[in-house]
């Protein structure tokens, strides 16, 4: 099936330039073929699972149909449950962005009914809602189904499952017999073809044809994050995996600058790809991701379709992809020419609802995985460095290192010392260091520098009164980027260009990770354990 654009469908301006303000560059297979059909009149069997964007397929096509001069009911949404009439409601009320004259309503149980029948007297010309709350207002007559000229029914095999065949029945037997039914539902059962038999008018029938996953080679996974927490756990993984060659999906392309800017300023090599950029921008990107000079692609669904790269060790979802399909175009990107790859999955609070639809699309378990822990990441780092030395040790041509060796053991060092001291030297850049501080935090040591209790851990900023940084800059920026309670952090001392504060032991690690390439006033700051020498400055 040919994924169209939304520019392409002949939408109102206003809801394109709403589509596109969400971020989504091109139709889903099921909004391709539905769309058009719906916008014809036709009745419509949609059969498509949830997570596959048919909120929009029916949605779209509703709201250019509407009437906005006419105040009363012109278009019923039927959905089973309170929890996805609110969800289709939030969906209408994007896409009506740049359409304030025609206005969408919700009603279902849990709800003041009160507040509801105010709400309906006021006119709205799209109602949402459950069975059995529009069946209430129905009896109440407080909804008049007279002016209803669209009829949807929205998973219609769950609200069957609940008992509502009754209530849908009913109800559709009091709209006017011109109108126009659509239903959707991700499976055909024999009491939902009698439905389309009584109610439907010679309907189209759109279904979404699902393509079987052959990824053998691919280890699947996913992680539990906090949406804020998302960059970081990205880092963390690159950072323990060090793969030569990585691609980041995104869901939409704002989300897609957002990465790479943050990535950039961390100092990882990467570059976007997604539907804005001209052709000769996304023929350089490739080239140099081809080439090595960019380690991480960051791409939407769209931009990275057609990318053929063999090399690529992970693929990140940065984002649960909006269509199940998507998710196998994504992973299908490692694992190529018979390599074994990786793909990386961030998962949300309730997106775990979304995996498990791909699981059971895929027919693939997705194995959830504890982030490494920043001494995982050091681990890896030393590990990989002990290994670049043995390599070095069997390539051979040391003489000439051998020779300054030599010169350091007649001063009486041994080479045990030298080794030790050159590895410390190295790894220390990867701040060993300042972990060795931080494990002592988290064991309860008592080392701290400048701390005003054996709770409190005293940290350096590069930032001070000459940046126009005050006590509560740097306080609200604590507060708003790591989510420390700023009534938690002790002194402030302000120097003219550092500053020490105080901050108890449990919320260091959150600071550090936080703070990273933070900017106050403008500034971009650096937060760290205050060391020895730092803390002398005081």
């Amino acid at each position: 099936m040919e994924h169209l654009k939304f520019q392409d469908m002949g939408l109102s301006p206003e809801i394109c330039q709403a589509v596109l303000d969400m971020g989504f560059e091109e139709a889903t297979p099921i909004q391709s073929m539905a769309i058009s059909v719906v916008k014809e009149g036709k009745d419509v069997i949609g059969q498509s699972q949830t997570g596959t964007g048919k909120t929009a397929a029916f949605g779209i096509p509703c709201l250019e149909l509407v009437n906005p001069a006419d105040r009363r009911v012109q278009a019923l949404i039927l959905c089973p449950t309170r929890e996805l009439a609110i969800q289709v409601s939030e969906e209408f009320r994007k896409l009506l962005k740049y359409k304030e004259d025609i206005r969408v309503l919700p009603i279902y149980g849990g709800q003041p009914i009160d507040r509801q029948i105010t709400a309906l007297k006021k006119g709205a010309q799209v109602i949402i809602g459950t069975p059995g709350r529009v069946m209430d207002h129905m009896r109440r007559h407080t909804l008049k189904m007279d002016s209803v000229r669209m009829m949807v029914l929205d998973e219609a095999d769950e609200m069957l499952d609940m008992g509502f065949r009754e209530d849908i029945e009913l109800i559709l037997t009091k709209i006017p017999e011109d109108h126009q039914t659509l239903l959707f539902s991700a499976t055909l059962s024999k009491e939902i073809l009698d439905i389309t038999r009584r109610f439907l008018k010679n309907p189209e029938f759109v279904k979404v044809v699902r393509k079987e996953l052959t990824v053998p080679n691919i280890e699947q996974a996913y992680f539990d994050v906090k949406e804020k927490t998302k960059l970081d756990a990205l880092t963390r993984i690159i950072d323990v995996y060090d793969p030569h060659l990585s691609m980041v999906f995104c869901n939409t392309k704002k989300r897609v600058d957002d990465v790479v800017e943050l990535l950039q300023g961390r100092g990882y090599f990467a570059e976007g790809l997604h539907g804005d950029l001209k052709q000769p921008q996304r023929d350089k990107v490739m080239q140099k991701f081809r080439n090595g000079t960019i380690e991480i692609l960051v791409a939407t669904d769209v931009a990275a379709r057609g990318i053929d790269v063999d090399d690529i060790d992970v693929v990140f979802n940065y984002d649960i992809p909006q269509d199940e399909e998507y998710y196998v175009h994504r992973i299908g990107r490692t694992g190529r020419a018979g390599k074994a790859g990786k793909a990386f999955t961030f998962c949300v609070g309730k997106e775990i609802y979304k995996l498990r639809d791909i699981m059971r699309y895929t027919n693939t378990k997705i194995t959830q995985q504890k982030l490494p822990t920043l001494s995982d990441v050091v681990e890896m780092k030393t590990n990989l460095f002990l290994d670049k030395i043995k390599d070095t040790i069997n390539e051979g041509h040391l003489t000439k290192y051998v020779n300054l060796v030599d010169q350091l053991m007649e001063e009486d060092f041994t080479p045990i010392d030298i080794a030790a001291a050159l590895l410390k030297n190295h790894l220390s850049n990867d701040n060993v260091d300042e972990l060795d501080v931080l494990d002592d935090i988290n064991l309860g040591g008592t080392e701290h520098y400048g701390g005003s209790d054996d709770k409190m851990v005293r940290m350096f900023i590069n930032a001070g009164k000459k940046n126009k940084v005050r006590a509560k800059d740097i306080v609200g920026a604590i507060a708003n980027e790591t989510g420390v309670p700023g009534k938690v952090l002790g002194a402030i001392d302000l120097f003219d260009d550092y500053t020490f504060i105080d901050v108890p032991k449990e919320y260091v690690q959150d600071v550090l990770t936080g703070m990273k390439n933070t900017k106050i006033k403008n500034k971009r700051v650096h937060i760290e354990i205050a060391n020895r020498d730092k803390s002398k400055k005081k």
